[in-house]
Order: structure tokens, then sequence, then C-alpha cells
């Protein structure tokens, strides 16, 4: 168990380091989007996976929270956000678009520095 911790703790540090790169620039601020939820997502599997409970093949943040059991009510708009991009970004018809368009560098910015799961 521990070691499947250790493994779901390590990609979601790939994916922090991946935004660490990317975060300046303009044209990837979608994949900034997506690399945050996959942060947050592989986090939470860590924990469910530390608690014991089996891990659902799903990628809706406020599903994972709940099984989870914290309360992160004070940053659901930015949970839900992420969840809408990160569908969004996989695919090129819409790369990761908001309602007003492509992620802006401050909404990427955004997106990480208010990472519930974050430093």
């Amino acid at each position: 168990m521990k070691k499947l911790v250790n493994e779901w703790l390590k990609a979601a540090l790939m994916d922090l380091k991946s935004i660490e790169k990317i975060i300046n620039d303009e044209f990837l601020t979608p994949m900034v989007a997506f690399h945050s939820h996959q942060a947050i997502e592989k986090s939470l599997k860590a924990i469910l996976e530390l608690q014991q409970i089996k891990i659902p093949k799903i990628h809706k943040l406020q599903t994972l929270i709940d099984l989870v059991g914290i309360d992160l009510s004070e940053k659901d708009e930015l949970l839900q956000l992420l969840d809408e991009l990160y569908i969004d970004s996989r695919y090129p018809e819409n790369m990761g678009l908001l309602p007003y368009g492509k992620p802006t560098l401050e909404d990427a910015k955004e997106s990480t520095i208010n990472n519930p799961f974050q430093k």
C-alpha cells in the first residue's frame, strides 16, 4: 500500500514540476490547467490509497474530495473550473477554453496559486 501511495504522490509531483516549466508560456495555458487538475486528482487518489478506500476510475475532483472526506468548500469554484478545463484541455477543438476563451497567463497562475494541494 505505501508503495502505491508514494507512486501516486510521485506522479502528482511530476505534474507540479511540469507546471513550473510551462507556467510562463502563454501558448501552454490549457496545459497548466490540465496539470493542476492532475496534481490534485493524483494527490486525492494517494489519500484514498492511504485510507484503504478503493480508488474509482474517475477524474471528477469533487467526487474524489467527498470520498476522501475533507472540506474544500472554500475552493469549490476553482475545483469546478479545473474539472471543466481538464476535460476541454485534452481535445484540440476546445483546448481548455474558459467561457471567454483560452486561459490567460493570469488564469493559469491562479489555478496553481490557489491549488489546495500545492505548498
